[in-house]
């Protein structure tokens, strides 16, 4: 499991600096990092593989959004836009939609913002209910994309896209992560402090997921009903939502836990995850090996 990643791609990455750019950012070399100077330089809130390029790993940070460069390593900002992003989810299914919360970065909440062209400008769709809110924790229905779900003194939802939200209960104790299930849209994941919750009614109420009552670091979904989690002391595991018969994938991460999870959504073999030490991992087998892609 800890074998590191092959970087011998990354020869020649001074040469390629200054051949990667994105279109409305003018890229300099001051902007550009190795994976290592940007994880050493802030704090990842999230993750996901960009639906447009399976090559781009999107990282949501304390200082905006940055899109990794898998196969030389290299790291850019997406935009200019240096807010703290807390919370962030892609659209399902729209390959340039993506949404965020968390703070601006001259103080204050960001609200629920939205990006139409893939994370290079960003404008508030809504304050949230009492807002502006500052979503941690957010998710988008798979099967409604309409329904999303986010977590700021107490549950929120919002049932046309993100442009109204209601209270629909009390956060549950020590929440560490959302996900919004695949199958139903009002089921509902929790990773905590306590274990694994599911709401099936849109966060009403909850019940464990998995019988053991160990913390649940993280949980995430996919299109095709499968569900992830990583509880301490069980590792990573899967299941499918209709039985939720837990499978464990890894356990050898040791006292590192991860939590934050992206599956590419053109490959469900390969996953993308970073842990409490802010280092960043990925395994080619679907979970069950992981190799160190860059660590502070």
């Amino acid at each position: 499991m800890t074998q590191r990643f092959c970087h011998a791609c990354v020869v020649g990455v001074v040469a390629a600096m200054f051949l990667i750019v994105t279109p409305t950012v003018a890229t300099t070399a001051q902007s550009i990092q190795t994976l290592p100077e940007l994880l050493r330089s802030t704090h990842v809130h999230g993750l996901a593989v960009a639906q447009s390029d399976s090559d781009r790993l999107l990282i949501a940070t304390h200082n905006g959004l940055h899109a990794l460069h898998i196969e030389t390593g290299i790291v850019v900002p997406v935009s200019e836009n240096r807010d703290d992003f807390m919370g962030f989810t892609p659209h399902p299914f729209d390959v340039a939609v993506l949404y965020a919360s968390g703070h601006l970065a001259g103080g204050g909440n960001l609200g629920f913002i939205m990006s139409t062209d893939d994370g290079k400008t960003w404008e508030m769709l809504s304050p949230g209910f009492d807002g502006p809110t500052d979503f941690h924790q957010m998710d988008v229905s798979t099967l409604d994309p309409n329904v999303i779900y986010g977590a700021h003194h107490g549950m929120q939802a919002s049932r046309d896209g993100g442009h109204t939200w209601q209270p629909v209960g009390p956060t549950p104790e020590g929440l560490i992560d959302l996900a919004a299930s695949a199958v139903a849209a009002d089921r509902l994941y929790s990773a905590t402090r306590q274990g694994l919750l599911v709401s099936q009614d849109g966060g009403r109420s909850w019940q464990t997921a998995h019988s053991l009552p160990q913390p649940a670091s993280l949980v995430e979904t996919t299109a095709d009903g499968t569900v992830y989690t990583f509880i301490l002391g069980s590792g990573f595991l899967r299941a499918q939502e209709e039985t939720l018969n837990w499978q464990a994938l890894n356990n050898e991460f040791g006292d590192r836990y991860l939590l934050h999870l992206a599956v590419d959504p053109q490959d469900d073999n390969r996953l993308f995850g970073s842990t409490q030490e802010n280092e960043l991992w990925v395994s080619l087998d679907g979970g069950r090996t992981w190799q160190l892609l860059g660590a502070p």
